[in-house]
């Protein structure tokens, strides 16, 4: 584990962000950029403040000038981005700006630092609808179906690009979906808003068929850092689970766990039969590469949206 590391986290603010301060932050010097964009305020982060060894700067990474003040990291966990893959078809431009822009910004700060280690999450979304299932690391072409996919996968390029130029040690994490505490949308968010509001009634996107890996905060933020402690070089790792768990499953074990009786299960059909254009049905990434190296989730995918469930239901 890290301890006494001066750490930059961007998106530190956020879901995957937040969890990850909160496992780094007794041990290390934590310093959170985040715009805020993700989530309504500072509320994830807002205990750490209290922490002298913590300290919070709502800034944009768009904007160059934010780096202008920062210096002396010894790492930078990359976890700010524009993660509406929904919204990606009618403004792809934001993805660009955020998932592209902000990134080019923040490597151009580690070059001029001379920053030595990086974390970068990514997404299984830059497979696109892979053919080999579950899929490995190695797969490939990549083509993905979505600007926020494709922007993930441009945001790899340029770090790989960078770290071979400017010799510094990246580590990316292409996620699976990731569910748990402090969780601001996906479909477990969606369904316990929904039903808060008509507990007699549920629409599904699509036709139902969607089957996904899940993989709980926890196990995603130790595997991070397990993994990038294991790597020597610029490495690309998948971070998911054996198996999948449907979307239909999901909105029955919501259901179950608030107790709810009769209620129907609509599905809305969607484009050919996904949740929305860019959306990609069936997803299991191969976590072999990580198993070699010794992690092993603690959650299997059906367990990790068990507990999700319940840590998400308190805050809706």
């Amino acid at each position: 584990m890290l301890k006494d590391q001066n750490i930059l986290i961007t998106g530190g603010a956020g879901f995957i962000g937040s969890n990850t301060v909160e496992k780094l932050v007794d041990d290390n010097k934590i310093t959170v950029i985040d715009n805020l964009s993700n989530v309504p305020d500072d509320r994830y982060i807002r205990d750490f403040k209290k922490k002298k060894n913590f300290r919070f700067l709502q800034r944009d990474l768009t904007d160059k000038q934010t780096f202008g003040d920062l210096m002396n990291f010894d790492l930078v966990i990359h976890l700010a981005g524009h993660s509406d893959v929904r919204g990606g078809f009618e403004h792809p431009e934001v993805d660009f700006k955020h998932n592209i822009e902000a990134t080019r910004n923040l490597l151009d700060f580690i070059r001029q630092n001379k920053i030595k280690e990086l974390i970068f999450s990514s997404s299984c979304a830059i497979y696109g609808e892979a053919t080999v299932i579950p899929t490995p690391e190695s797969y490939g072409p990549c083509k993905p179906i979505s600007s926020y996919g494709a922007t993930k996968l441009a945001g790899e390029a340029l770090i790989s690009a960078y770290s071979n130029y400017y010799n510094f040690k990246a580590s990316i994490f292409r996620f699976a979906n990731v569910v748990g505490k402090n969780g601001t949308h996906g479909v477990i968010v969606d369904f316990l808003k929904n039903l808060r509001k008509n507990p007699k009634k549920v629409d599904i996107l699509g036709d139902g068929t969607q089957e996904k890996s899940y993989i709980h905060i926890s196990d995603c933020v130790e595997a991070m850092l397990l993994l990038n402690s294991k790597s020597n070089i610029t490495d690309v790792f998948n971070l998911g689970n054996v198996g999948r768990t449907s979307v239909k499953k999901i909105a029955e074990m919501i259901i179950k766990n608030l107790k709810l009786k009769n209620v129907k299960i609509n599905f809305t059909g969607g484009y050919k039969g996904r949740g929305w254009q860019g959306d990609v049905k069936r997803v299991e990434l191969s976590t072999e590469k990580a198993s070699k190296l010794g992690w092993k989730n603690k959650y299997s995918s059906d367990e990790a949206v068990e507990k999700a469930i319940q840590e998400v239901e308190k805050i809706i």
